[in-house]
């Protein structure tokens, strides 16, 4: 399996695409790419039967799609919790050096690897890490950007990408923190709130905005 496929399979699970239909519009924002190279992709992935589709819909993992992706998440995640943990990277700097270890990790190292850090649940971003058996806790959170105004909502957990990561740290959102949603711009997207864990208002853009999951 090719990295982009394993990358694709890794964000539609990380959408709740092992429970739920997950747009492609959502995979080309969360990933960054062309909607029309999702499309492709997607077709692809329903021929290997990786993912239903259903058309103006979206996709969900199969079962072997799922589990796919449990674990790849799984491997990846293990790795970020030791980079940060361990050997003290900086949280924004651990998807790209797990992105290379994930492919080279037998199943056995990652077993010892677990052990080794206390079997962690969540990773440093707030993703749950399947058990080896296929085990987790389900999320039940949504995207920021679909929190509506005046609703309370706690940020459970982001999209891994470096430069996300990065700036939530400059703009000092954190795991846990609690925001109350003020208002949607009607043209350019962003999404205005209160972080009442700081007592600061924060102008959250679109694309930010559907990379960070609340409950």
């Amino acid at each position: 399996m090719t990295p982009m496929k394993e990358d694709y399979l890794k964000i539609i699970f990380e959408l709740g695409g092992a429970n739920k239909l997950v747009s492609n519009k959502q995979i080309a924002i969360s990933l960054d790419i062309a909607a029309g190279s999702v499309t492709e992709m997607v077709n692809k992935m329903v021929d290997e039967k990786l993912v239903t589709h259903k058309p103006y819909s979206g996709v969900q993992l199969t079962k072997t799609g799922t589990r796919y992706a449990e674990e790849l998440v799984r491997k990846h995640r293990i790795w970020e919790i030791f980079l940060i943990n361990v050997l003290h990277f900086d949280l924004p700097d651990v998807h790209r050096e797990a992105e290379q270890l994930e492919h080279v990790t037998s199943d056995k190292m990652i077993d010892h690897l677990d052990d080794f850090l206390g079997h962690p649940k969540r990773c440093p971003h707030g993703g749950i890490i399947p058990d080896k058996d296929g085990h987790y806790e389900k999320d039940h959170d949504k995207l920021l950007m679909d929190a509506k105004d005046g609703e309370e909502v706690v940020v459970n957990r982001f999209i891994d990408n470096h430069d996300l990561l990065t700036l939530l740290g400059d703009i000092k959102l954190d795991l846990g923190d609690r925001l109350k949603i003020i208002s949607h711009d009607p043209f350019e997207g962003s999404v205005v709130a209160q972080n009442l864990t700081d007592k600061k208002q924060l102008t959250i853009g679109y694309k930010t905005a559907h990379y960070v999951f609340v409950k």
